[in-house]
């Protein structure tokens, strides 16, 4: 594992440089060495991926135990103790004498000779006393007690103490830190016999399978090598999508001919479950802001057999004429602060800032009053994102409902799993409660077997003019 551990070091090390965000650049360094085992691949994508994930802890400790705090040290120093701390807390099958070994070698090997000493005291000063790290006093900071234990910034940490209390926050804090598997979707487009067969294929390949509770198309693999390498996937019956983005595409309620626009649409899962819903008499037009994401779309689906979506670039800011009041049902998944996805992309979380949320609210506000004129009246509006926030979600719900032409529609026909996941989100929220609250859902992680997600459901008033605001 020595050269893995180096390759471990090397994208850490692009991360503080800002090269990419995690999950693309990660993705991008297991394509560059995929002639590695895939033992291997394993230890290099946990190590990078749990480094990042435990970050605001492991740095924690280091602060405890080292005379240097973290962040006077070199980069490539810190990112070699943030890995090899992980290593020792996290990972029970490499010995703590080898986490500490390996990172002195690649301090040498690195030109850090003079560091060496350092590196190796450090290190097995935390491994000795690894069941007794001293963390926060919980009784007399809470705040700080939750943000180094579940490695969670302030800002966001604080934001959930205030709608959800303490309980509902740390099973969120602790839902997100939990191992994730890789949700499958099975097309609508196959039988309940095929979809059995295809469920038997999976098992048959090695992977552990696991109906989601919450659709049963959706199914929770583990122990697989990989979605891309299964025939299935490449031939388009099996597609990867989390459960919470399957639930707010079917709650909008689409029925077969429906014409139904997509406004941010990458990289296209919506669109494709939309498209097989819609069946061969309807239609779906989607889109979104650059050529790169409507690439993607355009190669998820060919990949699925679909050929009744249309593509298009386009700023949802600015409604395309020959749309508007033609929508039976607009998606509208407007960009966000993507704090429900942080177990899959692990370093969205310290890169928040305040000034960036007000940034997005303005952004998804823009967004709304540009393509709300899609939807023809009585047509309906699936406003959605993949964030735990207030200010990006309820209060989005209540600026929908006071400035634009539409009424909130009860989502009565959600999963009972989900109802009840709902309905325990709903009984911590600390906020404003109305009649609109019938109309969403906030899935949270701790509570269902899925990411952070938001949805609402709105009808657009029959008796509202196309061009008013």
């Amino acid at each position: 594992m020595e050269n893995v551990r180096e390759i471990v070091l090397d994208t850490l090390l692009a991360l503080e440089r800002d090269e990419d965000v995690s999950h693309r650049l990660i993705g991008n360094v297991l394509n560059k060495y995929d002639y590695l085992d895939v033992k291997e691949k394993r230890f290099l994508k946990r190590v990078t991926e749990g480094t990042l994930e435990h970050r605001l802890e492991i740095d924690y400790y280091l602060d405890q135990y080292s005379g240097t705090p973290v962040r006077k040290m070199k980069p490539l120093i810190r990112c070699l103790m943030r890995m090899s701390v992980y290593q020792i807390l996290y990972m029970d099958a490499v010995p703590d004498s080898a986490a500490c070994n390996e990172a002195c070698k690649l301090a040498e090997r690195r030109k850090f000779h003079n560091l060496k000493g350092f590196v190796n005291a450090v290190l097995r000063r935390i491994s000795r006393e690894k069941d007794a790290l001293p963390l926060p006093d919980r009784e007399k900071d809470l705040l700080s007690y939750l943000c180094v234990k579940y490695s969670m910034p302030e800002l966001i940490t604080k934001e959930w103490l205030a709608s959800y209390g303490m309980p509902m926050t740390e099973r969120i804090l602790s839902g997100l830190l939990e191992i994730h598997p890789v949700s499958l979707r099975i097309s609508e487009l196959l039988s309940e016999e095929e979809a059995e067969r295809l469920k038997k294929r999976l098992e048959e390949s090695g992977a552990k399978i696991e109906e989601s509770p919450c659709d049963p198309r959706v199914l929770l693999a583990r122990e697989l090598e990989g979605a891309e390498s299964l025939q299935d996937f490449r031939e388009g019956r099996l597609t990867v999508q989390d459960v919470s983005s399957v639930l707010a595409v079917k709650a909008a309620g689409i029925r077969e001919g429906d014409l139904v626009i997509d406004a941010c649409a990458a990289p296209g899962g919506k669109s494709i479950l939309a498209s097989e819903l819609v069946g061969e008499t309807g239609k779906v037009v989607c889109g979104d802001v650059s050529q790169g994401k409507t690439d993607k779309i355009e190669e998820n689906l060919v990949r699925m057999n679909r050929n009744n979506i249309e593509i298009h670039v386009w700023d949802a800011r600015n409604p395309r004429e020959e749309l508007i009041g033609k929508a039976d049902v607009l998606l509208l998944d407007v960009p966000c602060s993507g704090l429900g996805v942080t177990g899959k992309k692990r370093d969205i979380k310290y890169h928040v800032t305040q000034e960036g949320y007000e940034s997005l609210e303005k952004l998804q506000k823009e967004i709304l009053t540009g393509a709300w004129r899609y939807v023809r009246p009585g047509g309906i509006l699936l406003y959605s994102t993949c964030t735990i926030r207030g200010g990006e979600n309820r209060d989005a719900v209540k600026w929908i409902l006071e400035h634009l032409p539409f009424e909130p529609v009860p989502l009565k026909e959600l999963p009972a799993a989900v109802s009840e996941g709902v309905l325990a989100e709903k009984a911590a929220w600390q906020g404003e409660k109305g009649e609109w609250e019938c109309s969403l859902a906030q899935l949270l992680p701790g509570v269902l077997p899925a990411d952070g997600f938001f949805f609402a459901k709105f009808r657009r008033k029959t008796d509202a003019n196309l061009g008013e605001e």
